[in-house]
């Protein structure tokens, strides 16, 4: 288990240095992007009180949405990135996190009351 754990937050590491990295297509970064607002967001695309279904968006989505954003970013890149990553931590960023998914949320929401007004 602390395997798993130690691995993981090396490919967090490596995917956070690859969206920095400039080799990296700009699609795989928005791509990166919306996982991670996704992820964090407290609003899902079906709500988890659902039974079954509820859960089955971060089941499903979650991992489909990190697989087409690593099948995205180049091989090389990637290997360049968890190479460095098992040396780099990364500075903690939540006020940024937190500005970032609440600046997108707002958009959103005002752009939904400008269609429905």
């Amino acid at each position: 288990m602390k395997n798993r754990l130690t691995r993981l937050k090396t490919e967090i590491v490596a995917l956070a240095l690859a969206y920095r990295d400039p080799r990296t297509p700009r699609l795989a970064k928005w791509m990166a992007v919306a996982v991670v607002i996704y992820a964090l967001s407290p609003l899902d695309l079906i709500p988890d009180p659902i039974p079954v279904l509820g859960y089955l968006d971060d089941v499903l989505l979650l991992p489909i949405g990190i697989w087409l954003t690593l099948r995205l970013i180049p091989a090389d890149v990637m290997h360049d990135c968890r190479a460095q990553a098992t040396t780099t931590t990364l500075p903690s960023s939540g006020l940024r996190g937190i500005l970032l998914i609440g600046g997108v949320w707002l958009v959103l929401i005002g752009l939904v009351a400008w269609l429905v007004f």
